[in-house]
């Protein structure tokens, strides 16, 4: 399995109202300095809607401005839909929303 494929399978297991960072991600997938490529990987999501790329944030737990699928507001919403708070400072409380499950 490819890389691309392995970011897409960690991605679809994070659960409604739980995020992981880039690091996190590529971390799970076997590579930990592959944050970037994980972006990459996201940005081209060759199923948006199915495979939950809003549900990747960076590590301080604030959203990517350049969310491909709509822009950060976007994926903000996605995130606030699933019942995700922000803090006044935009960010998310990564110990909270940070998904521990594998």
């Amino acid at each position: 399995m490819g890389f691309f494929a392995e970011v897409y399978k960690t991605v679809r297991t994070i659960p409604r109202g739980k995020v992981l960072s880039y690091g996190e991600v590529a971390a799970r997938c076997g590579s930990p300095r592959a944050s970037r490529q994980v972006g990459w990987a996201l940005h081209s999501n060759p199923e948006p809607g199915v495979i939950p790329c809003h549900r990747v944030v960076f590590s301080d737990g604030s959203v990517s401005p350049g969310f491909a699928f709509g822009g950060p507001g976007v994926q903000r919403a996605l995130l606030e839909s699933e019942g995700v708070v922000f803090g006044a400072d935009g960010r998310i409380d990564m110990k909270k929303y940070r998904w521990e499950g594998e």
